[in-house]
C-alpha cells in the first residue's frame, strides 16, 4: 500500500507525530509513505510538541512541490490522510482549488476514487464548515474528526490521542492491534 500523510498547521500536531510512528510501527504493511508538511504545521509542531519532527523511512515533499509522485493518479497511491487537517485546508479540497500538493493530491484522491481521509481539528463547527464536510462526504471522503474515544479509559494524552490514530489506521485498512468496543474494556457496573 502507498500512501500520503498531509501535516497541516491546525492544532493537534500530537495527532500527527503519534500517526507517523503507528505507521512507522505498521511499515511492514506499507510500500510507501510519502510525507507533506504546510509551512504552519511545522510551526506548530515546534511550538506544541518542542521536540524535531522525526520522519522514521519516509520520504517528505515540499508542499510547492507538485512533482511529488502522489500529485498525480499514474502513481497509483492508495490513499491520502490529512491529519490534522485545517478548515482553510479542508475548503480549498471541497471546492477544487488545487493551489498546494496537498491540495492537489487530495484532488487526485477524488478523482481516482482512492481513499482521502480528513481528520478535521476544529470546534465549534460553523456552517460552512458543516457544509464543506458534506461536499466533501459526497465527493467520496471519509471526514474523522479528531474526537478522542473514552470507553477505553485512555490514562495519559497519548492514550487519548492514539484513539483517533487507531481509527485512521482501520480507515485506511490496515491491521492493527488496539483496544476495541468490547474486547479488552473496563466491566461498567452500569451495564445491563
Amino acid at each position: 500500500m502507498k500512501i500520503a500523510i498531509a501535516i497541516t498547521g491546525a492544532s493537534g500536531a500530537l495527532y500527527a507525530k503519534q500517526l507517523l510512528a503507528t505507521l512507522q510501527r505498521l511499515r511492514c504493511q506499507l510500500s510507501e509513505v510519502s510525507i507533506v508538511f504546510t509551512t504552519t504545521a511545522k510551526q506548530i509542531w515546534h511550538e506544541e510538541l518542542n521536540q524535531p519532527i522525526d520522519l522514521h523511512s519516509f520520504t517528505e515533499y515540499e508542499n510547492t512541490n507538485f512533482y511529488a509522485p502522489f500529485a498525480s493518479g499514474s502513481a497509483q497511491y492508495d490513499a491520502l490522510v490529512v491529519c490534522p487537517c485545517s478548515m482553510g485546508t479542508l475548503g480549498r479540497i471541497a471546492h477544487g482549488i488545487s493551489d498546494s500538493l496537498i491540495t492537489r493530491a487530495a484532488d487526485v484522491m477524488l478523482k481516482e476514487r482512492k481513499k482521502l481521509i480528513l481528520v478535521p481539528r476544529e470546534m465549534p463547527y460553523n456552517l460552512i464548515h458543516i457544509k464543506n464536510m458534506e461536499l466533501l462526504t459526497q465527493a467520496g471522503a471519509i471526514i474523522c474528526p479528531a474526537s478522542p474515544t473514552f470507553y477505553i479509559q485512555p490514562q495519559t494524552i497519548e492514550e487519548l490521542c492514539q484513539t483517533v490514530v487507531d481509527r485512521v489506521i482501520d480507515l485506511l485498512g490496515l491491521e492493527n492491534e488496539t483496544k476495541r468496543w468490547g474486547n479488552n474494556m473496563p466491566i461498567s457496573k452500569y451495564a445491563n
